[in-house]
């Protein structure tokens, strides 16, 4: 009998590879990210507060909420590539991997270091990271890119803020 046609890139061959365990370790690398972030921008209300922003810009408060939430879409996304992928997902992972590093090192460079280009530098490197991330996820497993593009959404508007943010304050 032949198998059916379609995307086989989403179809579950086999055990699951990926149980809750590592759902717990992926929630934790992106909550320790968080952390780390927290601690650079200690200070970031009174920074934000104190720079001059667009007339769109969100007000501070906002930040902490949607990066919740976000990070949590972020592990859960992981987490089905390993879990659904019969195999094959070290770029895919490796991927995720550089966005989730690029995320980390942006809040210290525009908080902690007032560095707002260098901070625009990496925030591009992260969506170009993050897009090629969603690309390989979707090859790997639909949701888990659909589950990301929140975040590339929410990654570009903050993009196009922190330019703002460095050419108002230069």
């Amino acid at each position: 009998m032949a198998e059916p046609s379609g995307d086989r890139g989403n179809e579950v061959t086999g055990p699951p590879r990926a149980g809750w365990p590592t759902l717990v370790l992926l929630l934790a690398a992106c909550y320790a990210v968080a952390a780390v972030g927290g601690l650079a921008a200690a200070d970031a209300g009174q920074t934000y507060w104190a720079l001059a922003k667009p007339s769109w810009a969100p007000p501070g408060w906002l930040f902490g909420p949607v990066w919740t939430v976000l990070y949590g879409t972020i592990a859960v996304a992981g987490w089905l590539v390993l879990r659904r992928s019969a195999g094959g997902h070290a770029v895919a992972m490796t991927l995720w991997s550089v966005q989730l590093a690029l995320n980390l090192a942006w809040t210290p460079l525009f908080f902690a270091a007032d560095a707002y280009g260098l901070a625009f530098v990496d925030i591009c490197l992260l969506l170009v990271a993050l897009t090629a991330t969603v690309a390989a996820f979707g090859r790997r497993q639909r949701a888990a890119a659909v589950l990301l593009l929140p975040y590339t959404a929410w990654v570009a508007f903050a993009a196009a803020l922190n330019l703002s943010i460095w050419l108002l304050n230069t």
